[in-house]
């Protein structure tokens, strides 16, 4: 704790200060231009992947970066309501899911029953991704690297998947006025792969970013 108070302590007396006048030109208001799906791994930052500053991401993160089907509930729906909240009120021009390399959310969908029922509001979490489970399972059932690195790619596609049935993003992509992209971040290189719509096949970034 004395960590954090420390950095607390600094952020006031001397980042703040370096930053100050971007600070008060978003006092009454934000408008930010991509939403940043992500997970809540303490090891995936979003700023710094990204090298953006305050007010330029509304940010979203939940055990592996999961996006459900988009529905209207009577219980509390804190993902999809940030999302619903960023496309239709904030407007945002850009939605990036992000997902990682050696995700703990994607791993826990393969514990056994005993062990998750300790943790039961993650389980029904975790059961929005089941059929990625049985999937996979047919391909890699004993290559415990190959399930990781399957299982965190076809999240990321069913993510996509499911943020189409959210209003207004069908539109806005018809319309030219919303991209939407997914990313797979490895955290022991830094290295960034886009998936590309088209060829279904997730490519370096800066690979992309050339042609």
């Amino acid at each position: 704790m004395e960590n954090l108070i420390s950095g607390a302590i600094k952020f006031m007396q001397e980042d703040f200060k370096e930053h100050e006048e971007l600070f008060e030109s978003l006092k009454n208001k934000q408008n930010p231009h991509t939403l940043f799906i992500g997970c809540s791994d303490s090891r995936v930052i979003p700023n710094l992947i990204t090298n953006t500053g305050p007010g330029e991401l509304f940010v979203v993160r939940n055990i592996a970066n999961i996006i459900p089907p988009y529905r209207v509930g009577s219980d509390y729906l804190a993902t999809t309501s940030a999302i619903e909240y960023a496309i239709n009120t904030l407007g945002v021009k850009n939605i990036v899911v992000c997902g990682h390399s050696n995700c703990g959310g994607c791993n826990y969908l393969y514990h056994p029953d005993e062990e998750l029922d300790k943790i039961p509001n993650v389980k029904k979490w975790l059961s929005l991704i089941e059929p990625i489970k049985k999937d996979v399972l047919i391909f890699a059932r004993d290559d415990l690297a190959m399930r990781a690195w399957l299982t965190e790619k076809l999240n990321l596609v069913n993510s996509l998947q499911n943020i189409l049935t959210y209003p207004g993003v069908k539109e806005g992509l018809d319309e030219g006025k919303l991209e939407v992209h997914a990313w797979y971040y490895i955290i022991e290189t830094g290295e960034i792969y886009e998936y590309d719509f088209k060829a279904r096949i997730f490519t370096l970034i800066q690979d992309r970013k050339v042609q």
